[in-house]
C-alpha cells in the first residue's frame, strides 16, 4: 500500500510545538531533513533536539545530507542569486552522494507518510521543492507542502 502525499515543511518562525502538531495533523510519520548542516540558531531544531522532540511524538526522523543545498549554493541563494543557486543544486542532484540519498528518500516514500524538511517557509523558495518533484516524479505521489501555524509566535 502506498502513503499518501509527500509532504514539505519549512519551521521558518515557528515553534518546534507548532512543527509538531503540523505533522501529526499530517499524518506524518518520519521526518526526512534535507538540510546539508542540521543545525538551528532556532531552538530545538539542530539535529539530536529536533530528532529527541520528535521521537518524543512518535515520528522518525533521518537525515539526508547529500539532499542538502551545498555551500556555494547556500552562498548564492544568500545573496539573492536564485538562478546560480538553481543551477548549482542540479548539478549536486546528479552527484553520488546526492542520487544515493535521493533514493533511499523515495523508498521511505513508498513505505510511510513522510516530510521533507528544511529552513524556508516558502517551498518555492527552497531546494525542497526541487528534491519533492523529483521524488514524486518517480513515485507518481501527490505533494503537499505544510505550513506552520504563526499564529502568536514571536518572530526569530
Amino acid at each position: 500500500m502506498r502513503p499518501g502525499a509527500i509532504c514539505t515543511i519549512g519551521y521558518e518562525g515557528g515553534t518546534v510545538a507548532a512543527f509538531i502538531r503540523a505533522l501529526k495533523d499530517a499524518g506524518v510519520e518520519l521526518v526526512l531533513d534535507i538540510r546539508a548542516a542540521p543545525v538551528s540558531r532556532k531552538k530545538g531544531f539542530s539535529k539530536n533536539q529536533l530528532a529527541a522532540h520528535l521521537s518524543e511524538a512518535g515520528i522518525g526522523y533521518r537525515h539526508l545530507r547529500g539532499l542538502g543545498t551545498p555551500k556555494r549554493g547556500r552562498d548564492a541563494a544568500r545573496g539573492g542569486d536564485l538562478e546560480s543557486f538553481e543551477c548549482i543544486f542540479l548539478a549536486h542532484m546528479d552527484e553520488p552522494e546526492a542520487l544515493l540519498d535521493l533514493g533511499e528518500a523515495i523508498a521511505l516514500a513508498q513505505s510511510r507518510p513522510v516530510c521533507l524538511l528544511c529552513l524556508e517557509r516558502d517551498p518555492e523558495h527552497c531546494h525542497r521543492m526541487i528534491v519533492a518533484n523529483r521524488m514524486v516524479g518517480e513515485t507518481e505521489q501527490k505533494l503537499r507542502h505544510l505550513f506552520l501555524d504563526l499564529t502568536g509566535v514571536q518572530p526569530d
